[in-house]
């Protein structure tokens, strides 16, 4: 019970914390805002991969049909930060930011006899952005307007988190399904001010709000078919289901006179303004030994039918509505594997495990009518045994990642992340014998 109240207060601390962005990106502004890694700490030193992988000591939340894996006598408790800098480059000139995130909170154990349970606390998506720009008023300024400038400044704060339970059942042997059922919520915020040195001309301000409460809905189906004795094939295929999140989204154009301060505020708002992807993925992990474990993903979220609220002015008359045509379909292939010389071994060394991954997501976003940054990326990561007198059966998990957002014209931002996280195995259910 102690175990179970602790990991209660770590969850709730998580959802305190949740309201600090996990970026800096000015992508976020788009859509839902960026979108967060969904893997745990041991998938992140594959850069992601999870759709064929099932641990008996790892929570992959990614594939909810894995926790029927989960060893029978074991909780799994497993909470991860992150550590990130991140360089932005546009036209020559150059900028770093630095961010520090708790990224999620979970847990597994077996429930019943080929039932394993799982629940945590994961980010969906990221808001965080602060940045300016100041020209001036007439491209060629005569001598009378060649001090005049305009000031556009543009910042938001926000995200989608989510909790979630889960279950999963083998039915037959090298067969499992489960499901996620989970409650996505969160605020996304967005300012824009538009002001100008001459106090003659009125200051414009836009603020944008959604308030997200809805659900989250995964199903996960594993096959592992055994080549010999010593190889065995796993195919993974995941699903999300899409659906409208059921939000209003409200937007305040504020005049603000420069000379008197009397502002004018214009409320827009528009119903059922915010949808959610189907999500399909398939992933193959091909296991040698249990030593040597290597796989590849593709994942699909179908993001291009989906429209999103727009402010237009178009002959003077202002609309805040639906648009279409602000986003791809995202097409993401991961490349990644595990090694371990085995767990059986005594030697340190022998029962550290080794990662590496790589992948590259097609661009989603659409900014100004034209494709918006395409990510590369990569990671490598290592799994520390914990061994002591009381616990021989957690693992420190340690990876860094590169990541590398690019588009012709656009900003372009390298992130370089160290995620660290601990995953306690406590050995629970085991029957011991009193001589």
């Amino acid at each position: 019970m102690k175990k179970i109240f602790a990991a209660v207060c770590l969850a709730g601390l998580a959802v305190q914390v949740s309201a600090q962005s996990g970026t800096n990106s000015p992508y976020s502004q788009y859509g839902l805002g960026a979108l967060a890694s969904q893997a745990t700490s041991f998938n992140r030193g594959m850069n992601g991969l999870a759709y064929g992988f099932h641990e008996r000591n790892q929570v992959n939340y990614m594939n909810p049909a894995s926790y029927a894996s989960v060893d029978s006598l074991s909780f799994i408790f497993d909470a991860g930060v992150s550590l990130q800098m991140t360089n932005f480059e546009e036209n020559g000139n150059s900028l770093n930011a630095k961010n520090a995130d708790i990224e999620y909170v979970v847990a597994s154990f077996r429930a019943f006899k080929h039932v394993g349970v799982s629940l945590g606390f994961l980010p969906y998506t990221n808001i965080g952005y602060n940045f300016s720009n100041t020209n001036n008023v007439n491209a060629f300024p005569s001598k009378s307007s060649s001090d005049a400038t305009y000031s556009n400044t543009y910042n938001g704060d926000g995200g989608l988190h989510l909790v979630y339970l889960g279950a999963a059942w083998q039915p037959l042997k090298g067969f499992s399904f489960g499901a996620n059922i989970g409650y996505l919520w969160g605020v996304l915020n967005r300012f824009s001010t538009n002001t100008y040195s001459d106090n003659y001309v009125n200051t414009l301000s836009k603020k944008y709000y959604a308030q997200v409460k809805s659900y989250k809905a995964d199903f996960g189906v594993q096959y592992t078919y055994a080549i010999d004795k010593k190889n065995d094939l796993t195919l993974g295929l995941a699903y999300s289901l899409g659906h409208n999140l059921g939000v209003e989204a409200e937007c305040n154009l504020i005049s603000t006179n420069s000379q008197t301060s009397v502002s004018d505020t214009t409320h827009y708002v528009v119903s059922n303004a915010l949808d959610f992807p189907h999500t399909f993925g398939v992933g193959l992990m091909w296991n040698h030994n249990n030593q040597l474990k290597f796989g590849v993903d593709y994942q699909l979220q179908k993001w291009a039918n989906l429209k999103y609220p727009q402010l237009n002015t178009i002959n003077g008359t202002t609309t805040y509505n639906l648009v279409d045509g602000q986003f791809n379909d995202c097409h993401k292939l991961t490349l990644g594997g595990d090694y371990c010389k085995g767990e059986r071994y005594r030697g340190f060394f022998s029962r550290m495990h080794y990662r590496a991954g790589l992948s590259y997501a097609s661009p989603y976003l659409k900014i100004n009518g034209k494709d918006g940054p395409r990510e590369l990326s990569a990671s490598l990561g290592v799994g520390i045994p914990i061994i002591n007198s009381y616990n021989n059966r957690s693992q420190l998990n340690i990876s860094a990642e590169w990541i590398n957002h690019s588009a012709i014209g656009l900003i372009k931002e390298n992130i370089f992340r160290i995620n660290v996280g601990l995953t306690f195995n406590e050995r629970w259910f085991a029957k011991f014998k009193v001589e």
